[in-house]
Order: structure tokens, then C-alpha cells, then sequence
């Protein structure tokens, strides 16, 4: 393979890369943060699990609801004006959380506070790779971009249990405050004017299928946890609906391209495609095993949740170790070889807990994580760059949206799958020993879906090369 010099990124570029990462880390922090503090809500606000698990279920649905409609509002609104609307949605609805009296009062805060951050994940990558002229580093700006992406599900359930430890559940909402303060002061002064484009008309018929489409399918895979599995019927029904629906939809979608809610027809393209599978099985595996792995420190090493949170600080150093080294390979070696190398290192790293059991040398597994952080980090620049080869400039958005609902329904499908391996092999286990080779086996799936992506990895280019973004459409 031909090594070529990674061209630089802009000045520009960078800033307003930064920029939108200040945002986009509360979005992500928030996402992740939720899933240590359930107990904590559950005990405080007198409630069962079974419904404080809204909270999360709640901000998930309208999450998925938000981000098809990003195209059409940033086309109506402007760029950064719709991020700025977006951010300061999830500031309002944060505070609003931290106040809430009851459960129903905060899960009704948690949906507004997911619309906004729907509107905002999508958004991110589009403004940044708008603004990129021909011959930039993709990469590189796409290791910035990805970054809240990528530390939110390590390290939200750290920060979650420091919290937790020291402080009551309001401040997890709190922490939110500062991260869209700055990110909306930063906005106002650096990122560049993106006035609205005419007046488009919503397509209304899109919008009324894919909204309960995804509501469905988020749904059914968020109660595959719970005793019954895929036989209950709030899974397979709402499950089965939503893929009807989804369905329609893209056929509805295909047939009207240019007044389309999200362009699908990219998805012929081989880049869009590729990337989009991948994403899904990167968001199965990174979110199934964000499951496994504290539950595995719970349970077989028999930690608290503060404990087992601070246990998985060496995944996210991983992660954030590999960004840079990653974007500059991406750039200059190509999407393919860098992705199907950091699948291969989050593989091999995942075999030690596959392994394990009671008795493991915890040194030895941190050491794991770490490894298993680089590969992981290493994964998502190639995948999330490559879906934009080629694009012009009005299509970056419609690819954003795609491959995010991709990311997003593998995460759910990953947790899903494993919720289920894990229950049905611990179920009856006594002592520790069974309760560990349940886990195995859990984990051996977490192996194997990164073994099927290594194998989609080779549908992708093997360059990476900005998209077609003419120079006179490039935001100033």
C-alpha cells in the first residue's frame, strides 16, 4: 500500500471542531452517566426499578425521534443556529432534571433534554466536515469530532460514581451546566455563519413513519433484558412494528429523494453503506460490553459501583491514547487497514475477560482494558470518515443522520443480545465459578461481533479523501 502525506487541517476547521466538542460532551456524559445512578434514583425517589429505568428509556426514544429530523432543520434554520437552539434545549432540560420532584417529572425533563441532544450528535459531524476544504486531513478533524463519541461510555459511569459517592443525584444533571454554558459561548464567537437555505417543506409522510419506526424498534431491544427475553411481548411486537415501519419508510424515502426527511439512496453508495454496517456492529460491541464489563466487576470481583467504575479509567486512557495516531493513519494509510487493525486489538483484548474468572490478576485485566481502550478509540475515525467520501456538501447532513441511527440501534441491539446471553447463562449459577462462566460466555459474543466487523471492514474504501465540498460552498 502507498503511504501519502496527510494533508493538513485547517486552522478553521480545528477551532470549530473544538468548539462543538465543548458542547457535545454534555450530550455524551449525559447518555452514559445515567446508567450507575439508577439504584440511587430508584431509592431516592421511592419507585421501582422497573419504572426509574424510564429515565433512560425515556431519553433513548426521543434521542432516536430528534435525529431524522437534522437535515430538514439545519436546511431551515442554519447550522449554528439550529446548535445553538439544540444546546440550549439540553441546558434548560438539565436543570430542569436536577430539580425535578418526582419520578414522572424527571422523565418527562429527560425526553426534552434527549430532543435537544438528538438534534445535536448528528449535528456535530456535519459542521465540522462542511467547513473542510478539498484536501484536508478528514481523520485527524474526524478524531476531534469523535472524541465526546468515543470517552462518553468509559468514562460516564466514572464520573457517575464519583458523584454518586460524594454528592446526591442532582449534581449529575449539574455537571451539565458548565460543559453547555461554554460550549454555547464558544459558538456565539467561533464557529462560522450557516444562514438557513430557503424555506424547505418537512416531509411529513417520513416523519409520521420513522419517528414510531424507531420508537419501536429502541423500545422492544431496551425490554430484552427483562425475565422473557425476546418471547415478552413489549419486545417482538414493538420490535416487528418498528421494522415494518422502517421499511415503509425507506421505501417512501427512495421514492421521493429530493424532498426526502433522510436521503437513504445513499446508502447504494459503497462508503455510506459499509461505514453504516460497521458503526452498527462497533455500537454493538462498545455498548454490549459497557454492559458486561461493570456488571463483571460487580459480580465475580465482588466490587462496589464506585469500585467498578474507577476499574474502567484505563479503557478510556486507551481510547484517548489512540485518537491522534489514529487520524494521522487514517489520513495517510487509508479507512480499511486502520479499522480492521483497531477491530483486531479490541478482539484480542476482549479474550482475557472471555478467560477469566474470580481469581484473575486485576493488574493483568487493567493492563486488558487499556489495550482493549486503544483498539476501540483506533475504530471509530476510519468508520465514521469513510461514510463521507465523495459527498457534496447538501448530502453530508443526510449521511450524518444515517450513520448516528446506525450507531445508535446497534448499541441498543449489542445491549440487547447480551442481556439476554448473560441472563440466560448465569441463570440457576451458584457461587462464583458459574456466575463467571456465564460471563465467559458473554464475552466470547463480544468477541465474536468484532470478528464480523472485522469482516465488513474490507467493504470499506481503502482511502480516505474529503468530500467533494467545493471550494466556494465552504462555510467562512
Amino acid at each position: 500500500m502507498t503511504t501519502t502525506t496527510a494533508p493538513a487541517v485547517p486552522r478553521s476547521a480545528v477551532i470549530s471542531a473544538l468548539v462543538l466538542v465543548a458542547g457535545g460532551l454534555a450530550v455524551i456524559f449525559d447518555s452514559t452517566i445515567m446508567s450507575i445512578a439508577l439504584a440511587t434514583l430508584a431509592t431516592d425517589l421511592n419507585v421501582p426499578v422497573s419504572t426509574i429505568q424510564w429515565v433512560t428509556t425515556a431519553y433513548l426514544l426521543a434521542l432516536g425521534v430528534a435525529i431524522p429530523i437534522v437535515g430538514w432543520a439545519q436546511a431551515r434554520l442554519g447550522g449554528k443556529r439550529l446548535w445553538m437552539i439544540a444546546l440550549t434545549i439540553f441546558l434548560l432540560a438539565s436543570i430542569a432534571c436536577s430539580l425535578a420532584w418526582d419520578a414522572p417529572s424527571l422523565i418527562t425533563f429527560r425526553v426534552i433534554q434527549g430532543i435537544g441532544g438528538g438534534l445535536m450528535m448528528p449535528l456535530m459531524a456535519t459542521l465540522a466536515i462542511q467547513q473542510v476544504p478539498a484536501g484536508a486531513g478528514l481523520g485527524r478533524l474526524m478524531a476531534m469530532v469523535s472524541l465526546p463519541a468515543a470517552l462518553g461510555p468509559i468514562l460516564g459511569p466514572v464520573l457517575g460514581g464519583l458523584i454518586l459517592n460524594w454528592l446526591d443525584w442532582h449534581w449529575i444533571f449539574w455537571i451539565n451546566v458548565p460543559f453547555c454554558l461554554i460550549g454555547l459561548a464558544l459558538a456565539w464567537r467561533f464557529l462560522p455563519d450557516d444562514p438557513p437555505r430557503g424555506r424547505p417543506v418537512l416531509d411529513w409522510v417520513g416523519l409520521v413513519l420513522v419517528s414510531p419506526a424507531l420508537v419501536g424498534v429502541l423500545y422492544g431491544l431496551s425490554n430484552v433484558s427483562q425475565d422473557g427475553g425476546f418471547a415478552r411481548a413489549d419486545v417482538w411486537l414493538p420490535l416487528v412494528a418498528g421494522l415494518v415501519l422502517m421499511a415503509a419508510f425507506a421505501f417512501t424515502q427512495v421514492r421521493r429523494p429530493k424532498t426526502a426527511l433522510i436521503d437513504v439512496g445513499l446508502l447504494r453508495r459503497r462508503p455510506v453503506a459499509a461505514s453504516s454496517a460497521v458503526l452498527f456492529l462497533s455500537g454493538a460491541s462498545l455498548y454490549g460490553s459497557m454492559l458486561l464489563l461493570p456488571l463483571y466487576f460487580q459480580i465475580v470481583r465482588d466490587t462496589d459501583v464506585l469500585t467498578a467504575a474507577l476499574l474502567l479509567i484505563p479503557q478510556g486512557v486507551g481510547a484517548l491514547l489512540s485518537r491522534t495516531l489514529a487520524g494521522r493513519l487514517t489520513d495517510s494509510l487509508g479507512a480499511r487497514a486502520v479499522a480492521i487493525a483497531g477491530f483486531i486489538v479490541m478482539g484480542l483484548a476482549t479474550i482475557p475477560f472471555a478467560l477469566s474468572d474470580g481469581t484473575t490478576n486485576e493488574i493483568w485485566l487493567m493492563i486488558t482494558l487499556l489495550v482493549r481502550g486503544f483498539g476501540m478509540g483506533a475504530v471509530m475515525i476510519p468508520v465514521m470518515s469513510v461514510a463521507f467520501v465523495g459527498l457534496e456538501r447538501d448530502e453530508v447532513p443526510h449521511a450524518s443522520i444515517i450513520t448516528r441511527l446506525a450507531q445508535q440501534i446497534g448499541g441498543a441491539f449489542g445491549t440487547a443480545i447480551l442481556a439476554v446471553i448473560l441472563e440466560a447463562t448465569t441463570r440457576g449459577a451458584t457461587g462464583i465459578a458459574g456466575l463467571a462462566t456465564g460471563f465467559d460466555v458473554a464475552f466470547w459474543w463480544a468477541v465474536g461481533f468484532t470478528v464480523v466487523a472485522i469482516g465488513v471492514c474490507f467493504a470499506l474504501p481503502a482511502t480516505v479523501k474529503q468530500p467533494a465540498v467545493a471550494a466556494s460552498t465552504t462555510l467562512k
